[in-house]
């Protein structure tokens, strides 16, 4: 981007995202943290493009991101549970193969926010982003107040086209270079 340009006002850009909630305990009725996810990007001007709640297997979680990054119509994935130490906990193990690319900053710097609201317990957050296939995945933490945390201060800003210096959407024409 030309250095004159970063005065210039900028549209936003809407983006289709899936969520999606990885519970062995949760049902629609009761999957507080997807809602919210939901509400805020909806709230944003971004459209869901899907919103569906797996059980803590890996394969299921796979599958379901596997299908979103394959749509060129998702351009982000949401997840929401699975990424703390328990024995269950396995969204990271079921991700990580998924992606072309790692975004180390979004887990340091999500741990870093909240360590300010829960000091040294989010050291168990195994929260990660990347993208796959052109698409971006985040995976954040089960609790509401995670999700709240990981969609307020740093997935807003960087699918918002409007973020400057630089946000993530600008990018995505370039995801699939080689």
């Amino acid at each position: 981007m030309a250095h004159g340009d970063e005065k210039q006002p900028r549209e936003f850009v809407p983006l289709r995202v899936a969520i999606l909630t990885i519970s062995d305990s949760r049902d629609e009725s009761t999957d507080k943290s997807g809602k919210l996810l939901a509400g805020r990007l909806s709230q944003a001007g971004h459209q869901l493009a899907e919103k569906t709640i797996v059980p803590d297997d890996i394969y299921q979680i796979r599958a379901a991101i596997s299908q979103w990054i394959a749509d060129e119509n998702v351009q982000a994935v949401i997840s929401t549970g699975g990424t703390g130490v328990t024995g269950r906990d396995g969204t990271p193990e079921a991700v990580r193969p998924l992606l072309d690319k790692t975004i180390d900053g979004f887990g340091e710097v999500f741990r870093a926010i909240s360590f300010q609201q829960i000091k040294t317990s989010t050291m168990q957050s195994r929260c990660l982003a990347g993208v796959a296939n052109g698409t971006y995945v985040f995976c954040v933490p089960g609790s509401s107040g995670a999700c709240a945390t990981a969609w307020d201060e740093l997935i807003q800003a960087q699918l918002d086209y409007r973020t400057r210096p630089c946000n993530l959407v600008e990018l995505m024409p370039r995801l699939l270079e080689k």
